[in-house]
């Protein structure tokens, strides 16, 4: 008889990362350095509003050079843990090496609002960036925010269609594909999910909008969950018209799988801004 699956178990990560406890403290300390380096050069724009909630902001940065377009990182944390836009700045880093301006959002956490309500937060937030900065858009977010991002590309997107016209590259990272495995968990009691609104927010379980470009990445030392839910989202929207492949980053788990965006040369970086 097959044993149960712990589904807790399987979705906590910082527990299996050797010294994992210790990576907020890190991604805040870098977060800051980079916030100072960048308001003191004025390339940053800080608390820009695009809600009517205190967490509906989201900063803005600017390249030294030439404006090549516009990177958007949307942070995780399960869709409750209490981080915001302040704690992932240095991430900005690689991406603006190659002329993007990058715009990282703050959203409002549950159990204050549901799922389908920061969908429809992160949606306004891309949609104020994009009217911020010209040219073309790219989407990533780790974990909860690769869940975002990835439900920007649905059939049922709350963007309008002018900035989905101008999306060209959307990478998932650690994503979370399908949250039905989350209803049996006891972070549950705070994200309130049923089964209805795990359906109609799983991107798994959504038709992708038509030629869109997406890469699912996952690091290959991450939970098996993660690594099953990037390969299930890769492998249920190459059925439709679109391009979509997966990666599994060797040697990577889930804290350090975004550091990658820190380097203007690392794959990672060079994927989500098609280079």
């Amino acid at each position: 008889m097959t044993e149960p699956i712990d589904w807790d178990d399987a979705y906590s990560n910082f527990a299996y990362i050797p010294d994992g406890y210790s990576y907020p403290e890190k991604w805040l300390a870098q977060a800051a350095g980079f916030r100072e380096e960048m308001d003191q050069k004025g390339l940053m724009r800080a608390d820009i509003p695009y809600g009517d909630h205190p967490r509906n902001r989201l900063d803005l940065f600017m390249p030294s050079g030439a404006l090549n377009g516009l990177a958007i990182f949307v942070h995780g944390g399960y869709w409750m843990e209490d981080f915001d836009k302040s704690a992932w700045s240095h991430l900005a880093r690689g991406a603006l090496v190659h002329g993007f301006a990058v715009a990282i959002p703050s959203y409002t956490l549950c159990p204050e609002v549901r799922i389908s309500d920061i969908t429809v937060e992160v949606g306004l937030a891309t949609t104020r960036a994009a009217n911020e900065v010209d040219g073309p858009i790219h989407l990533t977010g780790h974990s909860a925010g690769g869940h975002l991002v990835a439900r920007m590309m649905t059939s049922t997107s709350p963007l309008p269609q002018a900035v989905r016209q101008r999306i060209r590259k959307t990478v998932p990272i650690s994503s979370l594909t399908d949250l039905r495995p989350l209803t049996r968990t006891k972070m549950n009691e705070t994200l309130h999910l049923d089964a209805v609104e795990a359906r109609l927010e799983s991107p798994a379980l959504l038709e992708p909008q038509q030629n869109i470009d997406v890469t699912a990445w996952v690091g290959a030392l991450e939970r098996p969950e993660f690594v099953r839910q990037n390969a299930l989202l890769a492998n249920v929207w190459s059925g439709f018209d679109c391009r979509v492949d997966a990666v599994e980053e060797p040697g990577k788990h889930h804290a350090n799988i975004i550091e990658g965006l820190m380097d203007a040369d690392h794959p990672l970086t060079r994927k989500l801004l098609c280079l």
